[in-house]
């Protein structure tokens, strides 16, 4: 069989190359932050705002324990719950794995992620399409897509020198807060978590605390303590025993004060007490429409001696965990 000659495969090659799709650039950036004993936590994408060419991809990469979700909303979309990603409200849920295109006609979310985890979007078309974490509302950032034929600001050595010094001011910041002589008007009080938010020309970042302030407290039989969220964003669990598989109410056993605080006792070392979400409150927080309006303190009240272990179910991977030590 006779070879093609070189005019042949001139040809050929043009033709594919005329055809085949233009593969753009991939661009890095991560989520999240942590301190070594995970209690600091950086709720922020890293950087939260990039400039890149119309179809160039990002790859996300998730550097903390705690939660996020990479999730691009269209237009006028209401911001669904994260157990649900893309729907809203969430049933069924609707996810993305791996990677997925985004051009701001429909939505695309992961959903909850952890350390090591990744996750590609590829942007086809010019636009400025904002970033969001599901689980933090405070958690923000932006995509500049331009056109190809416009310069960017930017390279990867950039962002790169960028993600890693913002997580270090942001930690560095909070651990100054975690040095902080946290205050309370009441006795036997327990400061709940800690946090900031912070706003640049992306969006917002947010810095978290994941520790109770009194892990320990010694206190007398029929004593009551009290828990507060001092936290902006993120919200807790005050739990003893067992966690329930739906962490947002609190157990039926829990009254509420003339104040509005939540208020229970814990007889017994076997006793299942949990507050559900202490936090903000609920117009501030459009990710727990089923939370109780504006609670950020639970107290319980402790009738008898002995030694009762709690944690905060949303965080007690990351050793939020204390215990109350009741005396005769």
């Amino acid at each position: 069989m006779k070879k093609p000659g070189s005019s042949f495969v001139t040809s050929v090659l043009f033709t594919l190359l005329t055809f085949m799709p233009a593969f753009g650039a991939q661009w890095q950036a991560s989520v999240g932050a942590q301190s070594p004993d995970k209690a600091r936590q950086v709720l922020a994408f890293l950087p939260n705002e990039l400039w890149i060419h119309a179809g160039d991809s990002v790859l996300w990469t998730v550097n903390a324990d705690e939660i996020h979700t990479i999730t691009f909303l269209k237009a006028g979309q209401p911001r669904p719950l994260f157990v649900g990603g893309c729907s809203y409200p969430p049933a069924p849920p609707q996810f993305t794995f791996g990677g997925a295109s985004f051009d701001g006609s429909s939505c695309v979310s992961t959903p909850p992620m952890a350390a090591g985890q990744t996750f590609t979007v590829t942007f086809p078309a010019v636009g400025n399409y904002k970033l969001v974490c599901l689980v933090h509302s405070d958690m923000n950032g932006t995509v500049h897509v331009l056109d190809p034929s416009v310069p960017l600001p930017h390279d990867q050595s950039f962002y790169d020198k960028k993600a890693a010094q913002d997580a270090q001011n942001l930690l560095a910041d909070l651990n100054q807060m975690n040095q902080m002589d946290h205050q309370s008007d009441s006795a036997n009080a327990v400061v709940t978590g800690g946090g900031k938010t912070l706003a640049n020309g992306g969006g917002r970042n947010t810095i978290s605390l994941m520790r109770f302030a009194h892990p320990e407290m010694i206190i007398r039989a029929g004593d009551t303590v009290e828990w507060t969220n001092v936290d902006p964003v993120t919200p807790h669990t005050i739990t003893f025993g067992t966690e329930p598989p739906n962490l947002i109410p609190p157990s039926a056993s829990v009254t509420v004060d003339a104040d509005g605080a939540l208020h229970a006792t814990v007889s017994s070392t076997s006793d299942n007490v949990h507050s559900g979400l202490i936090g903000s409150a609920q117009q501030d927080r459009p990710f727990l429409p089923q939370s109780p309006t504006g609670v950020t303190r639970f107290r319980v009240t402790f009738p008898n001696p002995g030694v009762y272990p709690y944690v905060c179910s949303l965080h007690d991977d990351l050793g939020m965990a204390g215990r109350i030590i009741v005396l005769p």
